[in-house]
């Protein structure tokens, strides 16, 4: 055996499988990879190792064990022997994968380029120590290649000083995502997808099939679930929601804003809307079903009901501090609110306004004296115009008597306009 062979899985599916002394085992049909991870230095990637072979008999598929076997270059292609032949039993493999039968020609997440690519073909190495996946080949090559028309076709191209375009992504930047014929549990499976921010997730999401799309989010853990459901078209989310049990679904909605909820839950038939707020806590539900009682066209529908309000007695560093305290999310901090002791709006200053004013001063001294506000039951016509006209990152929404209801955000205006309401 030479000290390394590199080789495509298509060079040596269909090819017989030899034993030592030249009798043919049967004709190999897939080769099974380790996921099992090896403890490497840091620097060092992390290849699969190919542990078994599945072999074609007349009386059916046999499993043989891959570490006596040598892949050996032979005229035309490659000769695959086997030094010890050792059958294995399918109930002693876990944490496995096929390649044929789960990447070759499946739909695979490319970790940097945060797509959704084809598999057409896999690129191994067999050195002493063992045999790799090394990468996936996701260009017109790999295709080229397995139709066994790669050469003959690069031939003629030479003719022009033309190369046949080569897209590898190797093993370390890839997810499998089509687990539905495998063993592995996808919770396993899939880190790598959870150190993608929500927005690339999402579209990696809307790229798949509908049974791959429900198996990579059901392994998500329900924070970063919810920040990817918002992430979501509306026909995406439904098509979750749908998919999944509503007990999980109630569990990442409660970690969701109410007004991105309420949100989803107009795509919803009513039905799926009242098991969810049932199954959903009671605080939160509540707030749902109090923005889900606006009509379409009101400020009401599209409000965040997750805002600060403060007393105007309290200090610039005293308002800072609790800000820190309580974390909000960052879009929710455009704008803090102040109210009186009728926890009636009084007015608002910005994020900005308030970092660069005197900590000791009071937020009565820094607010503006008038505040641009909506009614809950305005119409959503007219509040991209206000936003414009005075610049501003968040507007309050009051009722009659002058409370806070919420506040818009540009976000919510935008989302608005893409969802094609009527707003201006």
């Amino acid at each position: 055996m030479t000290s390394q062979t590199t080789f495509y899985l298509s060079q040596v599916l269909g090819n017989n499988l030899f034993t030592a002394d030249g009798s043919v085992l049967g004709k190999i049909r897939d080769l099974l990879i380790d996921l099992n991870p090896i403890e490497v230095g840091e620097a060092r990637p992390v290849r699969p190792e190919v542990i078994a072979v599945k072999v074609k008999k007349d009386q059916g598929d046999k499993i043989y064990d891959f570490s006596s076997i040598e892949i050996r270059k032979a005229k035309g292609g490659y000769k695959v022997i086997s030094h010890d032949i050792e059958q294995l039993s399918p109930d002693y493999l876990s944490n496995v994968l096929w390649l044929t039968e789960n990447i070759l020609d499946k739909q695979i997440v490319d970790i940097n380029g945060s797509k959704v690519v084809r598999v057409n073909d896999v690129r191994l190495v067999a050195i002493p120590a063992g045999t790799y996946a090394l990468a996936v080949d996701v260009g017109i090559a790999g295709l080229l290649r397995r139709l066994g028309i790669e050469n003959p076709i690069q031939q003629f191209l030479n003719i022009f000083g033309i190369d046949i375009p080569v897209k590898m992504i190797l093993w370390d930047d890839i997810e499998a995502v089509d687990f539905s014929n495998s063993s592995i549990k996808l919770s396993k499976a899939s880190g790598k997808l959870q150190t993608l921010h929500p927005s690339d997730l999402a579209d990696i999401i809307e790229e798949l099939d509908t049974a791959s799309r429900t198996y990579v989010f059901a392994s998500l853990d329900e924070e970063h679930a919810a920040d990817v459901l918002e992430e979501l078209e509306p026909r995406a989310q439904v098509q979750i929601v749908e998919s999944l049990p509503v007990e999980k679904v109630a569990d990442v909605l409660e970690k969701m804003p109410a007004d991105e909820v309420a949100d989803l839950m107009d795509e919803l038939a009513d039905e799926k809307v009242e098991k969810l707020l049932k199954e959903m806590e009671k605080e939160s539900s509540q707030e749902v079903r109090e923005l889900l009682e606006y009509p379409d066209n009101t400020v009401g529908s599209i409000m965040s009901t997750d805002f600060l309000t403060f007393k105007g007695d309290m200090t610039v560093e005293e308002a800072i501090t609790e800000i820190r305290r309580q974390k909000p999310e960052p879009v929710r901090i455009y704008s803090i609110f102040v109210v009186d002791k009728h926890d009636r709006l009084t007015s608002s200053i910005s994020l900005g306004e308030l970092i660069i004013a005197d900590p000791k001063m009071m937020l009565k001294q820094v607010m503006k004296k008038k505040p641009v506000t909506v009614f809950d039951d305005d119409k959503i016509d007219s509040l991209a115009e206000l936003v414009s006209k005075y610049n501003l990152l968040a507007v309050p929404v009051i009722n009659k008597g002058k409370k806070m209801e919420g506040m818009v955000v540009v976000e919510d205006i935008v989302d608005d306009l893409l969802r094609g309401r009527k707003t201006k």
